[in-house]
C-alpha cells in the first residue's frame, strides 16, 4: 500500500497540459491591451479556442483518439456539480429579474436613503451598497444603481469624486463576495461542495474586520452636511423576497428551494401590486434567466477544458508546482489565494476564476486538511477583492464611465477591497477561522494515516 500511495503522491503531470489555458490567457490579455478594452475578447470565444487546442493535444503517457478526448471534454462539462451550478445560475437570474420587476431593488435603495444620516453620509453610502449588493447578488447592478447617488453626493459636498466612486465599488464587492445569490458564491460553494451557510459563517468572520475598519475610516472623513433631493418612496413589502432568501439560506435550506421560494414570493407580490401580470412575470423571469446564459455556458466550457487539462497532466503539474515547497495548511491557503488572484487578474472575471481554480483548490484543501468552507471563502474573497481593484474590470469601468473619471483614479479609494486582501492574508497567517473538516476529509486523513502506519510496518 505504501508503494501505491508513493506513486500517487509523486504524480507530477506535464507542463504541456497547461498550454491551452496559457494560450487563452495570453490571447485575452493581448486583445485587451492592443484594442484598449478587455471586452473585445469575449470569454466564451477565448475558452472555445483554448478547448479546441486542448482537443488536438494528446497525453504521451496515455494516448487517446480525438473522439475519446471529446468524450472527456463532454464528461467534464457535464459534471453533476457543474450542472447544479448552471441551474442555480439560471434561477438566480430569474430571481433578480422578478425582484427588479416588482421594484424590490428601488425599495431597498430608497429605504437606505430615507434613513441615511447626513453627518454619516459616506459610511451610510457604503452600508447601502453592502445591503443592496447582498440582496441583489450583483456588483454591476449595485454600481449602476448607486453611481448617480454617489455623484450627486460628491457634487453637493465637494467630496473627492473618485472617493465616493471607490465607496460604491467597495460596497458592491461586499455583496459579490457574501450574497447567497451571487454567482461567485454559487461557484465557490459548488466547486468545494459545501453548504452556503457554512461558507457564509467562515467568510463573514474573515471580512468583518475589513468592514469595520472601512466604516470607521469613512466616518472620519470630513464632509459637509447634505440633504439629497427628491422623495425616496419605498414599500417594505417589496423587500420580502430578499429577506426570505437571506433567512432561508442562513437556516440551511437547500439552495434550489431558496431560489424557487424567492421567485415565487416576488411573483405573488408583483401580481398583487400590479407590477406585472402572469405573462409579464414569465417574460421578466425569462429575461433574468437570459442574463445568466453566458455565465452558465462558460461554466460548462471551463469544466470541459479543465477535464482535458487534467487528462493532459496540467492540473497535476500545477498542483505539484504550487505545493512542492508547501508543508502546512498555511502554505496551501496562500497557494489557493495566489492561484485565484492571478486567474482574476488575467480574466477580469471573478466567477470564471473561481470555476477554473476551484477543482485545484479542492485538491489542495484535501491534501493539507483545510476546511472546504474556508477554501470557498478564500476563493471568493481574493477574487472579489482583485476584481474591485482592476482598472480594466467591469466594475471600475462602469463607475468611471458614469462619473467621468479614470478607473485608475478610483483604485486607491476602494479601501474595502484593499482591506479584504490585507485581512485575508492576516487570516491565513493566524489560521482563523479554521472551519470544520468534513467527514469525507476526515476519512481521507484516516486513510492516509493508515497507509503511513502500514508502510512503516
Amino acid at each position: 500500500m505504501k508503494e501505491i500511495n508513493k506513486n500517487t503522491s509523486e504524480k507530477k503531470g506535464h507542463f504541456i497540459g497547461m498550454v491551452p489555458l496559457l494560450i487563452f490567457l495570453v490571447l485575452y490579455m493581448l486583445t485587451g491591451l492592443t484594442s484598449g478594452s478587455f471586452e473585445n475578447m469575449p470569454l466564451m470565444v477565448g475558452i472555445l479556442i483554448a478547448s479546441g487546442i486542448a482537443l488536438m493535444m494528446n497525453n504521451k503517457d496515455n494516448p487517446t483518439t480525438f473522439e475519446e478526448r471529446v468524450t472527456i471534454f463532454c464528461k467534464g462539462g457535464g459534471d453533476h456539480t457543474l450542472m447544479l451550478m448552471v441551474i442555480i445560475f439560471i434561477l438566480a437570474g430569474a430571481f433578480y429579474g422578478v425582484a427588479n420587476g416588482m421594484k424590490a431593488v428601488d425599495s431597498m435603495t430608497n429605504l437606505g436613503l430615507s434613513i441615511l444620516p447626513s453627518n454619516l453620509i459616506l459610511p451610510g453610502l457604503f452600508i447601502i451598497g453592502c445591503i443592496l449588493s447582498f440582496s441583489m447578488g450583483t456588483s454591476m447592478g449595485t454600481v449602476a444603481a448607486l453611481a448617480p447617488i454617489a455623484i450627486d453626493i460628491a457634487n453637493k459636498t465637494g467630496t473627492n469624486l473618485p472617493l465616493v466612486c471607490g465607496i460604491v465599488v467597495g460596497g458592491a464587492m461586499f455583496g459579490d463576495n457574501l450574497s447567497f445569490i451571487s454567482d461567485t458564491t454559487i461557484a465557490a460553494t459548488r466547486t468545494q461542495e459545501v453548504a452556503m451557510k457554512d461558507k457564509f459563517k467562515a467568510n463573514i468572520l474573515m471580512v468583518l474586520p475589513a468592514l469595520v475598519i472601512n466604516l470607521v475610516a469613512l466616518a472620519m472623513q470630513p464632509i459637509d452636511n447634505v440633504s439629497l433631493t427628491g422623495v425616496h418612496n419605498y414599500n417594505l413589502v417589496n423587500i420580502i423576497p430578499y429577506l426570505l432568501v437571506i433567512v432561508l439560506s442562513l437556516i440551511g435550506v437547500q439552495v434550489l428551494n431558496v431560489m424557487i421560494a424567492g421567485i415565487f414570493a416576488g411573483m405573488i407580490i408583483g401580481l398583487i401590486h400590479g407590477d406585472f401580470d402572469l405573462i409579464g412575470f414569465m417574460s421578466i423571469a425569462h429575461e433574468g434567466m437570459k442574463s445568466m446564459e453566458d455565465m452558465a455556458i462558460i461554466a460548462i466550457l471551463v469544466g470541459g477544458l479543465v477535464a482535458l487539462m487534467n487528462y493532459l497532466g496540467g492540473i497535476d503539474w500545477l498542483l505539484q508546482k504550487l505545493t512542492k515547497s508547501t508543508k502546512s495548511a498555511r502554505g496551501g491557503e496562500l497557494s489557493i489565494a495566489a492561484l485565484v488572484s492571478l486567474m482574476d487578474i488575467a480574466t477580469t472575471n471573478n466567477t470564471i476564476s473561481i470555476i477554473a481554480a476551484g477543482p485545484l483548490a479542492r485538491d489542495i484543501s484535501d491534501k493539507f486538511g483545510i476546511s472546504r468552507s474556508r477554501t470557498a471563502s478564500l476563493l471568493d474573497i481574493f477574487s472579489a477583492a482583485f476584481n474591485g481593484l482592476l482598472p480594466y474590470a467591469g466594475q471600475l469601468l462602469v463607475m468611471g464611465g458614469m462619473a467621468g473619471v479614470s478607473p485608475v483614479s478610483i483604485m486607491p479609494y476602494n479601501w474595502y477591497s484593499i482591506l479584504m486582501i490585507i485581512i485575508g492574508l492576516i487570516s491565513i497567517a493566524i489560521g482563523f477561522p479554521k472551519g470544520k473538516i468534513s467527514d469525507h476529509k476526515k476519512l481521507t486523513n484516516i486513510v492516509k494515516q493508515t497507509d503511513i502506519i502500514e508502510g512503516d510496518l
